[in-house]
């Protein structure tokens, strides 16, 4: 068999760059330094940028591994953005503000290379990583901006934030001991149920104002890792402050479990940033 075919260029070709140094930290107690990664897909068609989606891996800020979602990350990609996966410090390496420091230094990396990727520089959402991503949207304090890169700004203009923790102080801790040894305290360097004044002050319901941007929250109703009620205090103060902001109870779902899988979810993410990054 033998045919000719007139095809009409409709879709971007797709590059993916894996391992690019975005930032380079102390490490090994400050006697060595370490490179940040992120890995990148991106579009590529004449004289066109896309809007950007910044993804930071959950894992309780223990462990992560950016590529683990990329199967994801890729559905979303071809739904008509670029996409960078980013890795932060972890708790063992140090406590807050590094990891948010790490990931809005990859916001402005990216912003910084822009036209290298194809990329609309004004139109950056983020997702995942459930409290990074929301801290980073809501907390615009220029002290949390260093390293390289100053000059381009770390905001974005739209967040999907999954089972995120936002307000440290009613997580159900049994006592001050076991509370010593969560993940929340770990990251943030001090006892949570000691420092209730002090941990608030790096919560993301802390920093709820009418100029933030679009929100949309996934959470499990049936999550025993994060509860369902840290979403839906965020939501609700969200919309008080006249915001906007759209919280999915996944109803039966337990903290990242394979209800977060399912293609109908990322369809909604996809077009959670269709609607808030293509105005």
């Amino acid at each position: 068999m033998k045919f000719e075919m007139n095809l009409k260029i409709e879709k971007p070709r797709y590059f993916t760059v894996s391992d690019i140094t975005y930032a380079q930290v102390d490490a090994w107690f400050g006697h060595t330094t370490r490179d940040l990664k992120l890995d990148l897909i991106y579009p590529k068609l004449k004289n066109k940028k896309y809007p950007c989606i910044v993804w930071f891996c959950g894992g309780g800020w223990i462990r992560l591994d950016k590529s683990a979602h990329f199967a994801y990350l890729a559905k979303l990609a071809l739904e008509g953005f670029a996409v960078a996966s980013v890795e932060y410090r972890t708790s063992n390496e140090g406590a807050y503000p590094m990891p948010l420091e790490d990931v809005k230094a990859a916001i402005r990396y990216i912003k910084a290379h822009a036209d290298r990727y194809n990329i609309d520089e004004n139109k950056i959402g983020e997702s995942a990583g459930g409290y990074l991503a929301a801290m980073c949207a809501l907390d615009n304090d220029k002290a949390l901006d260093v390293g390289n890169y100053l000059d381009c700004s770390s905001e974005v203009q739209a967040c999907c934030a999954f089972y995120p923790p936002t307000d440290v102080s009613t997580f159900p801790y049994e006592s001050p001991l076991t509370s010593a040894a969560s993940m929340e305290s770990l990251m943030l360097g001090m006892n949570v149920a000691l420092n209730k004044e002090k941990a608030m002050k790096c919560c993301p319901v802390s920093y709820v104002t009418p100029s933030a941007p679009p929100f949309m929250i996934f959470h499990g109703t049936d999550d025993s890792t994060v509860p369902f009620s840290q979403s839906a205090e965020l939501h609700d103060l969200l919309e008080k402050n006249g915001c906007d902001v759209t919280l999915v109870a996944i109803n039966g779902a337990e903290h990242a479990d394979i209800f977060f899988a399912q293609e109908k979810l990322w369809d909604m993410v996809a077009k959670f940033f269709k609607d808030k990054l293509y105005q």
